[in-house]
């Protein structure tokens, strides 16, 4: 069904794919290279801005690719979910590029170019923009399949700038756990269309209440498990916090920020569309305090801030399984708010990471001391989305852990208060693991005697200027401005929880008033 938006929504994918062209193209040519990507980034933000208020106005935005029926050909389907997370994702994306063009090349380990990154980061920054957009409009399985591969190549390229052995050591485990995942959606594919003859989201959720409940348990269980792994739910989190510190700070934000969500938002998506009841809720239930509590006990061990933020990522992941498992419309909206949240601040603590490295020369503190005094702007910088992190008041980390607490009070089945219970734990334990850092590495002078004065890779230590301050600061007040806007956010969040528990609005708009769940 086209609607009068339809013809934007392509848009979202191939913009950033002819920016990935041109800038391939303009390799060597940095003014070009820039111009480019910060206007095809800004696209998309505006077609992204446009389609969430058509989506929330107007209902799901659908375009039917080459003409094909949407049970024939490709569809891409931007309703309220779909356009949050686009709209959030290029946002970052668009902070981290213009965070990188900042930095300048020291980052990455080549001084060939002292003014650009290495000239294949920006058509490699394009196209995981378009393959993590791709995932999030996709209206078929297989072209999800599609949106994961785009991402995973380009995610090699990114995670191996530079070309030094631990980040090629880093990118094979990210590449070999990432292919196994793959895989497993792959072969889940294969299975879910010879079970039911096809793969358009749509129409599996009309046809998957049709095969028997044995095949059909087992399909969602291949489906979780591969998006489990790229979601980084534990046990399946054990490469995540060996492959993500090794990248530099640019590459690693836009990693922590978005990758994991485009699993946790395929799980919301399948586990909404095609197989409601919650037949695995306890299941994902264990999984989410699990990784909860294992993510965050692993955070407190660390002494390097990037390995502690890496694993603090793992366990926040399991607030948003505790969501998704309780399968009520406000566990949804309260995951789909606690995913942007999260977002807006994993971001900038990673490129606040790359501040600390290059006035302090590591990001290890045990080897940082003092460095409040140092650089107060990396200080406030580091302490805002920190403390928004740990879930103080009033931060928007508060309000999406008392809309999952109340989802989950709500439910009222005893592993779900044990979810609440570890919902708190793991709060407190944050805060300690992120107050640990602060202290150590911001205010004491350190037992070696290094106080933030140690060498900087490149040789800039302490050029801080306005390229690298401007984009971390606004991505940080990104996070603050989420707590002023909470309650209009929290309602879109509810109305696209209302939409994915209903199931019809989405298959309406794909199929038309024929086919209903």
């Amino acid at each position: 069904m086209t609607t009068a938006y339809s013809w934007m929504v392509p848009l979202l994918v191939v913009l950033p794919l002819i920016g990935a062209g041109l800038t391939l193209a303009a390799a060597g040519r940095t003014a070009v290279q820039r111009a480019v990507s910060l206007t095809a980034l800004s696209g998309m933000a505006v077609l992204a801005a446009v389609l969430l208020w058509a989506s929330d106005t107007q209902g799901p935005q659908v375009m039917l690719v080459g003409g094909w029926t949407a049970t024939e050909g490709i569809v891409l389907v931007v309703d309220r979910l779909a356009a949050l997370m686009v709209i959030v994702s290029t946002t970052v994306t668009l902070a981290v590029l213009t965070y990188s063009i900042g930095q300048g090349a020291s980052s990455f380990d080549d001084e060939s170019d002292g003014h650009s990154p290495l000239p294949v980061f920006h058509p490699s920054l394009l196209v995981l923009a378009a393959g993590v957009t791709t995932t999030f409009i996709s209206g078929d399985l297989f072209h999800l399949y599609v949106g994961f591969e785009m991402l995973l190549a380009a995610s090699f390229v990114l995670l191996t700038l530079g070309g030094t052995v631990e980040r090629v050591r880093a990118g094979t485990t990210y590449v070999l756990v990432s292919l196994l995942s793959s895989l497993i959606f792959l072969a889940a594919i294969g299975m879910v269309y010879a079970a039911t003859g096809t793969i358009n989201l749509a129409l599996l959720s009309d046809r998957m209440g049709e095969i028997a409940p044995g095949t059909a348990a087992l399909l969602q269980v291949m489906l979780l498990i591969g998006f489990a792994v790229k979601a980084a739910v534990f046990p399946m989190s054990g490469w995540l916090p060996d492959s993500y510190p090794t990248a530099p700070a640019p590459v690693t934000a836009v990693f922590a920020g978005l990758l994991t969500k485009v699993g946790v938002y395929a799980m919301i998506r399948t586990q909404t569309l095609l197989f409601p009841g919650g037949q695995f809720s306890d299941l994902l239930l264990v999984a989410a305090l699990l990784t909860m509590i294992v993510g965050i006990l692993g955070a407190i061990a660390q002494d390097d801030i990037k390995r502690m933020l890496s694993f603090t990522l793992v366990s926040h992941i399991g607030f948003l399984i505790f969501g998704i498992a309780l399968g009520s419309t406000h566990g949804l909206a309260a995951a789909i708010f606690y995913v942007i949240h999260h977002i807006t601040v994993q971001t900038p603590l990673f490129l606040v990471l790359g501040l600390v490295e290059r006035v302090g020369g590591s990001s290890d503190s045990t080897r940082l001391g003092d460095l409040a005094r140092i650089s107060p702007v990396v200080g406030l910088l580091f302490f805002i989305p920190a403390m928004n992190l740990a879930g103080i008041p009033p931060f928007s980390g508060f309000l999406g852990k008392v809309g999952l607490v109340q989802a989950g009070v709500a439910d009222g089945s005893w592993l779900a208060l044990v979810l609440v219970a570890g919902s708190v734990l793991t709060s407190l334990l944050t805060l300690y693991a992120v107050a640990k850092v602060w202290g150590r590495a911001f205010w004491s002078e350190n037992a070696k005697g290094i106080t933030g004065r140690g060498p900087v890779r490149g040789g800039h230590h302490g050029a801080l200027g306005v390229g690298v301050l401007a984009p971390t600061t606004a991505l940080v007040g990104v996070g603050l401005a989420l707590t002023l806007v909470a309650g209009p956010l929290f309602d879109v969040a509810t109305r696209a929880a209302v939409d994915l528990m209903l199931r019809e609005p989405y298959v309406v708009a794909v199929l038309g008033s024929g086919v209903t769940p």
